[in-house]
This record gives structure tokens, sequence and C-alpha cells, in this order.
């Protein structure tokens, strides 16, 4: 019920039926953000040959989206105390829905990118409280089984995606990894309009860090134009010199407001506890090298291999599946056992594998390369889920939203550096060879040979992030 004020009272009831439909909308309009960010990356092939566009260009289909999701999720958390997360929820279910019909009717990669963009400022609003809802809807002794629900979405989301995509484009057309959207979010928004009726308190005034705030988008959108810019070919030109100092500037000012404002968007302090922060580092260095393989991992099928894009979603459906197995078990043996050094275990095999992915990318031999994806999952799964909970348990109970919010921005920018990364990476290796036409068009053994270097530069990545894995743990054994 809607008080006197028209906000929704804390005491208004939350029945059983209820909360069940409104935990599927919310795993739905999750699963949706997910796919989104990952779906592209398959017909990441079919989508640059389509605009007979670069690699360079055409990689602003997934950074677009991963740059404009990671900036926002920290803003739309804290706007959605002010807005309450229903319609905070709504306008995300609503602008996801048309900006994917605009993705594909759109009718140059310029339209593409821009509707992308808005595309993830709606996946930005509903990922950001998806599961602070779901927190607050169940009682106390449900509200663990309630964020398995959201782990075990965003592990099936990620399963679903390159299948999806490489069926979608295979059989009707790249548009229709978008337009798949568009009935889902026509179903899902009259349902959240009549059942999501939440039990929120909302502040009178939207007490926001705005120079945090636009200073946080600024400096991610410039470093991504930079790696971007260098991509297009050698040298600094002006441009490119005009971003990175963009980048330094308002990077800066984000520093100097957040250590001085009283209601910062990031508290910096937490910084300072190195149980913290070693392991976001590690964090952000596995998913830097994971998406540098999502990039070029189809090109490569694709281009050497000459797999159809469903055959090379199947290729990247290893993965998930044995993630899905092995991260719960892995959390569970952490739980059990303590071991301290899991982490860092999990992160120094995921190395080891992306040694033998470049070994096997060389020798042109997919027997190699799918064995390897095996090792590869299992340290992933290794890996992600103490790190996760080591995070988790770093700050204090009051600054857990914190920990939470700030650990998927961390994801993110791990995500949008690593496809920008790669991108520079394969543009730079063709260039210097004089090859600057399509990629999958490129002379086999260039391609191959490219992005074998490319899963060296990962697996450097993996050994560094092992070394902060395993400082975190060096010291006496907390109680």
């Amino acid at each position: 019920m809607k008080n006197q004020t028209g906000t929704w009272d804390e005491s208004t009831p939350t029945t059983a039926r209820n909360r069940t439909v409104i935990m599927l909308m919310v795993l739905i309009g999750t699963a949706m953000a997910v796919v989104d960010g990952i779906v592209v990356s398959i017909a990441l092939p079919t989508i640059t040959d389509f605009f007979a566009v670069g690699v360079t260009g055409s990689q602003w289909v997934i950074t677009g989206y991963l740059v404009t999701e990671t900036s926002l999720l920290l803003i739309f958390g804290k706007i959605s105390e002010y807005t309450g997360k229903r319609k905070l929820f709504l306008s995300g279910i609503a602008l996801f829905t048309l900006s994917s019909l605009a993705c594909g009717l759109s009718t140059s990669l310029a339209e593409l990118v821009m509707f992308r963009v808005l595309q993830a400022t709606g996946g930005a609003m509903i990922f950001s409280i998806s599961a602070a809802m779901l927190f607050e809807i169940f009682p106390t002794g449900e509200q663990g089984r309630a964020m398995g629900y959201v782990g075990a979405t965003i592990a099936i989301a990620s399963l679903a995606a390159p299948v999806l995509g490489g069926f979608l484009t295979d059989a009707v057309g790249w548009e229709y990894i978008f337009l798949i959207n568009v009935p889902i979010g026509a179903v899902i928004f009259p349902l959240a309009l009549k059942y999501l009726n939440l039990r929120e308190k909302k502040k009178e005034r939207l007490e926001m860090d705005w120079v945090g705030a636009f200073s946080m988008i600024l400096f991610m959108v410039a470093i991504i134009l930079f790696m971007g810019d260098l991509a297009g070919g050698p040298g600094l030109g002006p441009v490119t010199v005009g971003y990175l100092l963009l980048f330094i500037a308002s990077f800066g000012v984000f520093l100097v407001n957040e250590s001085r404002h009283r209601d910062p968007l990031l508290d910096l302090s937490i910084f300072r506890n190195r149980k913290f922060t070693l392991p976001s580092i590690a964090m952000i260095l596995l998913f830097i090298s994971f998406f540098m393989v999502n990039l070029v991992g189809p090109f490569y099928f694709e281009g050497v291999m000459g797999l159809q894009p469903s055959q090379v979603g199947l290729v990247f459906l290893i993965a998930p599946i044995i993630m899905i197995i092995a991260s719960p078990l892995s959390g569970w043996l952490y739980d059990r056992y303590q071991y301290r050094f899991t982490a860092a275990a999990g992160i120094f095999l995921c190395g080891i594998s992306m040694l033998l992915l470049s070994y096997g990318a060389l020798a042109m031999d997919l027997g190699i390369i799918v064995l390897t994806f095996v090792p590869l999952s299992i340290g992933s799964a290794l890996f992600q889920s103490p790190n996760n909970t080591e995070i988790m348990r770093a700050l204090p109970k009051e600054k857990l939203g914190i920990a939470s919010s700030l650990s998927a921005t961390i994801r993110n920018l791990g995500m949008t550096l690593g496809v920008s990364l790669s991108s520079i990476l394969l543009a730079y290796q063709l260039l210097l060879v004089g090859y600057s036409g399509p990629v999958t068009r490129a002379d086999p053994a260039l391609l191959a040979g490219s992005i074998s270097v490319i899963m060296v530069v990962g697996a450097a990545f993996c050994f560094i992030g092992t070394i902060f894995s395993a400082m975190r743990n060096i010291g006496p054994r907390e109680d």
C-alpha cells in the first residue's frame, strides 16, 4: 500500500505469492542484463563483416555496453535510495526493452553502439538493485537462499548466452540477439507494475555526490576512448593524448573529491584494508584475462578453424557448464577447510591454462584448445568463490553494501579493459604485417599467431594476480 506521501510504506505486506512473482521478475531482468553483456561476443565477427568495419570499431558494441554499465552501477545504487527500487527497476526494464528494439533495428554501427549505451544504462538500473530487492522481500531465514538464486541465475545466463547468440546469429541474424529481449520486457513490465510492492523507505532528497559521479564516468570513458584510439593505429596523435590527459585530470578530481566529501560515492578508506584491496586487484586481473579470450576467441574459431557462430557458441559452452558445478563445490570446500591459498591456486591454474591455450592456438589444434577450457574453468571456480568471500569478509558489516557494489564495478571494469586491450593487441599485430582488412579474412597462420600472443599476455595477468592473491593471505590466520 502507498502512504499519504505517495511512497511505499515500510509496513506494506509482501505475501508469499508476491515474493515468488517478484523474484521471477528480478531474476529474469538480471538474466537479460547478464546475457546482453556476453552474447554479442559470439556475433561480433558477423557484425564486423555486416558493417564492413575493423575489430577496433566493432568492439565498441561490447565495450560501450560494459563501460556504461560499469560506470553507472554505484550511481544507480545511490539514486535508488531516493527514487525507491520499484521505480528504478521499472525504469530499467522499460529503457532496456526499448533500447533492445532500437539495437535490432540499427542501420549503422554508430547507431548500434549508441543504442547499446542506452541498453547498458537500463541494465545498470536493473543489476545495481536486483540482489538488494530480493534481500528485502525475503525473511531473514530465507535471504541466503535468495542470494543463491541470484548466483545461479547469473551462471545460467552466462551458460545460455554463447549458445543463444550463436543459434540466433546463424538462424535469423545478429539483430535477433537484441530483439529477443522485446517480448520478455513487454511481459515483465506490466507484471512489475502490478506486483512489485516493496517495503522500503525512501530518502526525502537525493544525497548524491555529483562531482564524484560525473568524474567517475568521465575517467572511465576517457581511459576506454584512449585505448580505443590506440587500437586505431600506431603513434599518439593529439586526440589520443587529449583522452589520456582527460583521464588523468578526471581521475585526479575523483580522488580529491572522494577524500574530502562528507558523503562520498566511494569511501576510499576501504582501500587501506589490504585484505579487501589485494583480492580486488587479483579479481580485476583475472577478468581482464578472461575477456581477452572472450573477444578474440570467436575470431579465432571462425577465421582459423572455419566454425559457424552456432558451433563457436557450443565451444564457449564448456566453461559455464564446468563452473556451474565447480563454483558451489569450491565455495563449500573453502567454507569447510578454510584453505587460505585456494584463490591463489585457482588463478595460477588459469595462468597455466592460458599458456596451454596459446600453444593450442599457435598449433591450430582444436582438441588442445577444447581440453584446455576444462582446467581454465576449474581454476576460475577455485578462484572466484573464495576470493569473493574474502572481499566481503574484509569489511565490517555496515560496509557490505560498498563491498558488493564495488565488486560488481571492479568485475565489469576488468571485462571492459580486457576487451579493449585485446582489441589493441590484435589490431597492432595485424597492422605490423600490413594487413588492415576484415579480421576473419586474415591469413589463418597470421591470425593464429597474433591470438597466441594475446593468450600469453592473458597468462601474465593471471600470474601477477596470483602474487596479489597470495599476499592477501600472508600473515597470521584470522579468527
